[in-house]
């Protein structure tokens, strides 16, 4: 007889499910209403930065601080759009949306990763613009308006560094960290121009720029990318999974096996288990969920198969 006995930890609606207790820390901000804050605050100190360094740009008649006002104030749209991500994956399930509305956190990072490439694209053609059209730039004005930008982003990455474990979050802290050494670019760049006069180094700075977003953006983009298509999250070797799952006692072979990210920040598994004795077969589930949870997957489902009756064919 075949055991179809699924263990579904997709109790996340229901407060008293045994297994939701387990996982909420590894892969949840601790508080999300505190990571809210961080958000907001984040999102205000950019915003306003980003006003004054347009400003400063315009009269400066710099197109390195424009450029760069121009992508912080994509970092904003990005933060804005991680904070509205953070909300959604924790919506509860609905009859329609079994899983909330967890999976939109991938859709926005996806949506991120594009926004970042635009701005990337808008920097180059306006930096190679400056080639031709070169503008006086004030050197004073471009370095003191860098400096206080290298305050700023440097800030923000700060109040996000212990937060990766989202490919948002992590996605912003690479970008505000960025931004701080391109800002500490445009400083030497306005150090140069007053002292030598060569304005030239102002569109050079936005190139380079556009360089450093786009190559700390490409990451982001691919692996929004892999998951929007329910690839198994990086930090998930599947193989590995299935040799620990084998090294519990009892269990003879791991067939039929998904993984796939739910949201940005949990990742689910179904599979099913050959065990030798259907007496073993809930103290085999228990050992088997307690280790999956401490590998990052939140939610799985396992049929369990006795030898006598498994499955091998792939519509099983």
């Amino acid at each position: 007889m075949q055991h179809n006995h699924s263990i579904d930890d997709k109790m996340h609606d229901h407060p008293h499910g045994h297994h939701h207790h387990h996982h909420s820390h590894h892969h949840l901000p601790a508080d999300p209403s505190q990571m809210g804050t961080i958000y907001i605050v984040a999102i205000t100190i950019n915003l306003l930065f980003v006003v004054a360094e347009s400003v400063a740009g315009i009269v400066g008649h710099s197109m390195g601080l424009l450029s760069d006002a121009g992508h912080n104030l994509s970092d904003v749209f990005c933060l804005l759009l991680a904070m509205v991500a953070l909300k959604l994956a924790h919506t509860h399930a609905t009859k329609r949306f079994t899983y909330g509305y967890r999976k939109s956190s991938v859709l926005i990072s996806l949506l991120n990763a594009i926004i970042l490439l635009v701005a990337v694209g808008g920097i180059a053609v306006e930096s190679i613009r400056k080639f031709y059209h070169p503008a006086v730039v004030n050197g004073t004005l471009v370095t003191w308006t860098a400096a206080a930008a290298i305050v700023v982003n440097g800030f923000t990455a700060w109040m996000l560094s212990s937060r990766q474990h989202d490919i948002n979050t992590r996605g912003a802290f690479l970008h505000m960290l960025a931004d701080t050494l391109v800002s500490a670019g445009v400083v030497v760049s306005g150090i140069v121009i007053t002292h030598t006069g060569w304005n030239l180094i102002d569109p050079i700075i936005g190139l380079v720029i556009a360089a450093v977003i786009l190559i700390s953006t490409w990451q982001l983009l691919a692996e929004s990318l892999r998951m929007s298509v329910d690839a198994v999250p990086e930090n998930i070797d599947p193989d590995s999974i299935v040799a620990k799952m084998k090294e519990h006692e009892g269990i003879i072979d791991v067939h039929h096996l998904h993984i796939w990210p739910i949201s940005t920040t949990e990742t689910a598994l179904t599979a099913h288990v050959v065990i030798a004795d259907s007496s073993l077969l809930d103290d085999t589930t228990h050992r088997l969920k307690e280790m999956l949870t401490s590998e990052g997957i939140a939610h799985c489902t396992l049929e369990m198969e006795t030898t006598a009756s498994h499955c091998d064919h792939h519509d099983c």
